[in-house]
């Protein structure tokens, strides 16, 4: 009997390691590059090429990022060191705060630097404002890393960690129902940005005291598949025939669907915990968080140089593009980190956020 709990355990822990890498992973085709803007990609809208791109961010990016937050609730609720809110608040402030900011001033540095000297099509410094909300995420859309309001808003869910698991569950469900409540009305700014991640972070919690980590992994594949997949397809009608007036039914279904979509990846994340590319997804683990953190630059950076060679979106060989680019930024940063870890393990160490504690085999 303790053999297999210990079993059950070590899969677990698989199990999470293996839900970030798919996930940060799959966030890369959210900010894939396409070579077009705004309005280019409004005209776009109902082709084949941009319903790829729509189904690849929606089942591999948006629908996966929920389980980040879930994970992180789960963890934090089994943790000792919520006791001390000093020291846990300090070593969140280690290992989400400082890099996120650190990131955010590589970003403006690099991605601007090159809109300055080499003539990048990518926002530049307007005033001291401006750097003030890129650095320190004060604002719901950064111009140019705009996954880090998840890193902003989850420390902020740290923070209050330590009074959240304090609570009882009747009570901690209603934390989770008003920030359901707020990110359907659109509420949040300027405290979360995202009130969707405080969401998700509390249903981790209750998840842990419920047991349902290992009650959705003893799902059938139907069971756990089936909602997501029903619940996207009328996503999908909806985003290519909009309906006016129907904002809050449409963030309702948004907010259906990632649940259901983070119960059918922690599926997926357990059985690859117990299949032949497990060492391989484990060894890739300790550089997802240098994923998430570093991929917009390296979008902005590098998306042009190879959509040169692809094309933009509509080309014929852009979806081959699209396809890869989660392949591509991450051999990019296997090397970087790689090199990094064993050229400045400190350094290493504090943009991964603890994570590359010194030079990690990949072998």
């Amino acid at each position: 009997m303790t053999q297999l709990m210990t079993a059950d355990a070590g899969r677990r822990s698989d199990a999470i390691a293996i839900a970030r890498v798919i996930c940060i992973l799959g966030v890369v085709y959210v900010h894939a590059w396409t070579g077009l803007n705004g309005h280019d990609l409004e005209i776009a809208r109902g082709t084949p090429q941009e319903n790829l791109r729509w189904l690849l961010m929606e089942i591999f990016g948006r629908s996966a990022v929920p389980l980040l937050g879930v994970i992180s609730g789960w963890l934090v609720g089994g943790s000792s060191r919520t006791q001390n809110w000093f020291r846990h608040v300090l070593q969140k402030s280690r290992t989400i705060l400082l890099p996120m900011i650190l990131w955010n001033g590589l970003g403006i540095l690099l991605v601007s630097g090159a809109a300055w000297s080499l003539g990048l099509s990518a926002p530049v410094p307007v005033s001291f404002d401006w750097l003030f909300q890129e650095l320190f995420i004060v604002s719901r859309n950064p111009d140019i890393n705009v996954q880090m309001p998840f890193l902003r808003d989850l420390f902020l869910c740290m923070v209050f960690a330590p009074l959240l698991i304090r609570l009882p569950s009747r009570l901690l469900m209603g934390v989770a129902m008003l920030a359901a409540v707020a990110q359907i009305a659109g509420w949040g700014p300027p405290i979360l940005m995202r009130p969707a991640i405080l969401f998700f972070f509390v249903i981790g919690m209750i998840a842990r005291r419920a047991g349902l980590a290992e009650r959705v992994a003893a799902l059938g594949w139907i069971a756990a598949a089936t909602p997501f997949l029903l619940l996207m397809t009328v996503q999908l009608h909806f985003s290519l025939k909009p309906v006016q007036g129907a904002a809050i039914g449409v963030a309702m279904l948004d907010l259906a669907v990632r649940v259901a979509a983070a119960t059918c990846f922690w599926r997926l994340s357990w059985a690859l915990a117990a299949s032949p590319v497990r060492g391989i997804l484990l060894r890739i683990e300790p550089f997802a968080f240098l994923i998430f953190c570093s991929h917009l630059i390296l979008i902005w950076l590098g998306g042009p140089v190879l959509g040169a060679l692809f094309g933009k979106l509509g080309s014929p060989f852009y979806p081959a593009y699209l396809l890869i680019q989660p392949l591509l930024v991450l051999v990019a940063v296997l090397l970087l980190g790689s090199l990094l870890s064993r050229a400045w393990p400190g350094l290493a160490k504090l943009l991964s956020g603890g994570r590359l504690q010194g030079a990690p085999a990949l072998s």
